[in-house]
């Protein structure tokens, strides 16, 4: 049996398919909520499963456009997708942070990877992919290349401000100094770090840590995280999936 999940995000679309417990296929597509990104994702991990939608048992979405997805059977807040994905992804998990497009979260987890606590930030751009978006925009460089950036730098560069707008006139700031461009990188890595961090405090640390979301694939936050919280942070390749992951994973509990 095949049970799918549906992360319909901010700017990207999410599939997994669970053949049982073990997953079957995956799609990313970078088109969010309002697009056709979902049916793209949907449609490209049925194929990769060598199946069609008669074939899914359940579908289950999560995400802000969750309610927008009408092949969904069922749908689940993002705060217990994650955690059932990551729990999945590393069992031992007690803390998730999640960064993505639009908001930031710190997931707490019980022994069952059931949320026991969380935190979250939806009211600023600063400590999330926006953040890192525009400040990709700014210096003109792809924001994949952040992290390649980052590791080249000999001192981050200060970058103080909470606001979006402020900080993307100290960046400007900066180079118009004359600081090297990775100095710079390193300093919006760790300016994301530092409010994702002062987020987690908040409510506590609990080890394993582990990243979720589309912002764990940047190396440069991870390290960044690492030292502002003083423990080591758990990583998987499928971080940006795990949403999606912990859906097809609540379709399958609901019904295998």
């Amino acid at each position: 049996m095949l049970f799918a999940g549906i992360d319909v995000g901010s700017t990207t679309s999410k599939c997994i398919l669970l053949r049982d417990s073990e997953i079957a296929a995956s799609a990313l597509v970078d088109m969010g909520i309002g697009t056709a990104g979902p049916k793209e994702a949907y449609s490209q991990a049925l194929a990769a499963a060598g199946a069609g939608p008669e074939d899914i048992t359940c579908c289950a979405a999560t995400g802000y456009g969750r309610a927008t997805w009408k092949g969904a059977d069922l749908t689940i807040s993002e705060l217990t997708a994650h955690g059932l994905g990551n729990h999945f992804l590393f069992p031992e998990a007690r803390t998730v942070i999640d960064i993505g497009g639009q908001d930031a979260k710190v997931i707490h987890l019980d022994a069952d990877g059931r949320m026991a606590n969380f935190v979250m930030n939806d009211k600023c751009a600063a400590g999330t992919g926006r953040f890192l978006e525009v400040m990709a925009n700014v210096l003109r460089i792809p924001i994949g290349d952040l992290e390649v950036l980052a590791a080249q730098a000999e001192h981050a560069a200060p970058i103080s401000s909470t606001c979006t707008v402020f900080a993307e006139s100290e960046v400007i700031s900066q180079l118009a100094s004359g600081t090297p461009v990775p100095d710079v990188v390193a300093g919006i890595c760790a300016s994301v770090a530092s409010r994702v961090a002062a987020l987690a405090k908040r409510s506590g640390v609990k080890e394993q840590v582990c990243m979720s979301g589309g912002v764990a694939q940047n190396g440069g936050v991870r390290r960044a995280l690492e030292q502002a919280l003083g423990v080591p942070i758990a990583y998987s390749p499928q971080a940006q999936m795990a949403g999606a992951l912990g859906a097809a994973l609540h379709a399958w509990h609901r019904l295998s």
